[in-house]
């Protein structure tokens, strides 16, 4: 019904500004104890998509989140950060990510033999409308994100209607994963209780990061707000230079490295963002935290979160019930042997979300799940998410010709 972004702009902020005045309501205290405000941040906007009133399709906003609003809240939220402290969170976070990486390897073909067993035709079909070829395209989105699922297409080659199918399993089912994670992250010292973990390395460098804000902490003024923004929206645009001319770059001398993500804008866009940020956490620059650069980034990060919950139509579930239940089946397998390992290893659970997110949702969205523990710790997921794209198309290959070998 609504097709002008200035009104889907308008609706967005509006519930964005109505969560933050009830989150800071003391009414509202035990509500928002059990139900994160990031969470109603990401559902409420799903409501509009739902509901029919607003069209995510015709929709440039998302664009304009993912494309200008992440890369300047990298820069902010990067600006502050202590290195050393990232490195001292020890392995823990590589192995829970490589740990979601194998389940969706094995996630997919285990989710097409269980489902084998009572609906063989379900996850049947032959030439470009085998089943899982369109799969193969998920598992590269999660792993990776949009250039391992495109170069999942160009691989095993599934129908046009096939792959439109299955993006929206591969939305859906993450989006709902993503909600429930934004739910844990309000749980998660009751979570590191059950995996018996040692978060303090994870709660050392918050406390770092909220020591050094107070320490430099004063009265922002105008300019303050300028040169902030002159830093984010400046390192944007150099990073949307660097990427233009990065990508192509490759791509016409270097084509072999499409595997790698390397031909990738959105790629070299993240990578430059966050390594802009790092370099400008060794500057003055950084003393700017005292006047809210990393509120200002965090601001950028929960529209990009409305946005993102917007291209969730829950509704969708029932125009292909068995192929949703084949994905959940997948993602079900994910989480599983996430908590084993790290039931096993005692990792805190933000390793666990993170390592989940940065495989599935990609840069997009991992540093959302780190931020919603502390600003501080958004990089955490960008450094996981750019390695994740650097594995997606080998890691959905491989899970392609294993779900292949067990298709009835």
């Amino acid at each position: 019904m609504v097709t002008n972004d200035a009104v889907v702009l308008g609706m967005l902020m509006v519930l964005l500004g109505g969560i933050f005045y009830t989150s800071s309501n003391p009414k509202f205290a035990k509500f928002y104890k059990i139900v994160p405000a990031l969470l109603l941040c990401y559902f409420l906007p799903s409501l509009l998509t739902t509901s029919g009133l607003v069209d995510p399709k015709n929709s440039q906003l998302y664009f304009v989140a993912s494309r200008y609003f992440l890369p300047a809240s990298l820069v902010l939220l990067t600006l502050s950060i202590d290195l050393r402290e990232v490195f001292k969170l020890g392995p823990k976070a590589l192995i829970m990510f490589f740990t979601g990486t194998v389940g969706v390897v094995l996630g997919g073909p285990i989710a097409i033999l269980i489902t084998s067993t009572f609906a063989p035709d379900l996850v049947g079909g032959a030439g470009p409308e085998a089943v899982w070829r369109g799969m193969t395209t998920i598992a590269g989105s999660w792993i990776g994100g949009g250039a391992n699922q495109a170069a999942m297409y160009e691989v095993f080659e599934p129908s046009d209607s096939l792959y439109s199918i299955m993006i929206t399993v591969d939305v859906i089912v993450a989006e709902v994963w993503m909600a429930i994670l934004l739910l844990g992250v309000g749980k998660s010292d009751e979570l590191d209780k059950y995996f018996k973990a040692d978060s303090s390395a994870v709660t050392r460098l918050k406390n770092k990061m909220q020591n050094f804000s107070q320490s430099i902490a004063k009265v922002s003024s105008f300019p303050d707000f300028v040169i902030i923004l002159g830093f984010a929206l400046g390192a944007t645009g150099l990073s949307h230079l660097i990427a233009d001319f990065m990508a192509p770059f490759i791509e016409n001398n270097y084509p072999y490295l499409a595997k790698f993500s390397l031909t990738s804008k959105f790629f070299w866009l993240i990578v430059m963002a966050t390594t802009l940020g790092i370099i400008l956490s060794f500057t003055k620059a950084r003393q700017y935290e005292g006047a809210g650069a990393s509120k200002i980034g965090s601001v950028f990060i929960y529209f990009l979160v409305a946005t993102i919950g917007m291209k969730m139509n829950v509704l969708e579930i029932f125009d292909n019930p068995g192929l949703f239940g084949v994905g959940a089946i997948w993602m079900a397998f994910h989480v599983l042997l996430l908590f084993i390992v790290g039931k096993l290893i005692k990792a805190p659970f933000f390793f666990l979300a993170v390592g989940s997110k940065a495989n599935i949702g990609g840069a997009a969205s991992a540093p959302v799940i780190a931020a919603a523990f502390h600003p501080s710790l958004a990089p955490v997921g960008v450094l996981l998410a750019v390695l994740g794209y650097a594995l997606g198309t080998y890691g959905a290959w491989i899970c392609g010709l294993l779900m292949q070998m067990v298709t009835p």
